[in-house]
């Protein structure tokens, strides 16, 4: 089968285009004949091996699926490995079924980052009613979804960060309050600008520096931020208890595959109410392009560069 294997870690250079056997589902797996693979940002960081969770050489990437098994059965599946290929074995503890009007770019999407916007509003920062909530990458994947979920759920005022005109645009279109221009010098005071002058709720973070620094510095007593994430590649000052109590806030962390540890398989809840606000017409996964494996190098160099919006796709048929 055609894959993209790694053999080294670095950049989008390390990539290549092989012929490796077809895997072979073993105990508690399912083979998937890949439709689509979905293309995250979290891959440039498994390429270079700087993620949470270490990787081993020789790595074929792709931590997430969707297609057929032998038996016809159309499922979306999350994966350690492997997902960048023809063919995938995948945890059956990880794989849902997909209902028959939903696209694989829209099961993709809401398997991870539909995911991931539903337990970061719903488990880490237990978002109120009438609450601001800011949502930092709002035209990426996650944020795409998680500024529609915020104000579907009753947020008294979403505002979006992105860095270019058009995303902002898109953001709005979504259903954001106002949108704000993340490389603005002073984000603490931009966000409290746009709240009215008033300390922010909630904030979903997943670039990390001095992003994460000024946001801390915006939230209202009592406020929650929520960290996923590290794309600029820069750690944010190391946060003292003190802090914390003076200000009566709360900094909570959240990585997706802690999340299957939770009793009463809540994923799997979140994904299926996402897919049925999916199927309701009350939430859009929105589309950032689809690539062929042969265009896999120039798939990560857009994510690194931060050029894109909404949900990546792999097409491993091409």
């Amino acid at each position: 089968m055609r894959a993209i294997q790694i053999t080294e870690f670095g950049g989008p250079e390390v990539l290549r285009e092989v012929e490796l056997p077809d895997p072979v589902a073993g105990p508690g797996e399912l083979l998937v004949a890949v439709s689509r693979a979905g293309l995250n940002y979290a891959d440039t960081h498994h390429t270079e091996n700087s993620y949470l969770a270490g990787v081993e050489l020789p790595l074929v990437p792709g931590s997430e699926v969707v297609g057929r098994t032998p038996e016809g059965r159309r499922v979306v599946a999350l994966t350690d490995s492997g997902g960048y290929a023809e063919k995938a074995a995948v945890p059956a503890a990880t794989a849902f079924d997909v209902p028959d009007g939903i696209d694989d770019l829209t099961a993709l999407s809401m398997v991870v980052q539909g995911a991931t916007a539903w337990l970061l509003l719903r488990r880490s920062t237990h978002l109120e009613p009438g609450e601001t909530v800011v949502v930092h990458a709002a035209a990426g994947g996650v944020g795409s979804i998680a500024v529609q979920l915020a104000r579907k759920w009753g947020a008294g005022r979403v505002i979006a960060t992105a860095g270019s005109p058009e995303k902002r645009a898109l953001a709005l279109e979504l259903g954001a309050d106002t949108a704000v221009d993340s490389r603005a010098e002073d984000v603490t005071g931009a966000l409290r600008e746009a709240n009215d002058g008033r300390p922010v709720d909630v904030v979903l973070d997943m670039t990390g520096g001095s992003v994460t620094d000024q946001s801390i510095a915006a939230l209202a007593p009592f406020g929650r931020l929520a960290f996923y994430g590290m794309a600029s590649r820069e750690r944010p000052t190391p946060i003292g208890l003190g802090d914390l109590l003076a200000r009566s806030t709360a900094v909570a962390g959240m990585w997706l595959p802690h999340a299957f540890r939770l009793p009463g398989r809540v994923v799997h809840r979140a994904v299926a109410e996402l897919f049925e606000l999916v199927e309701a017409g009350e939430l859009r996964a929105v589309e950032g392009g689809e690539y062929g494996l042969s265009e896999v190098r120039r798939a990560h160099e857009d994510l690194r560069s931060r050029r894109t919006t909404g949900k990546l796709v792999l097409d491993p048929a091409r």
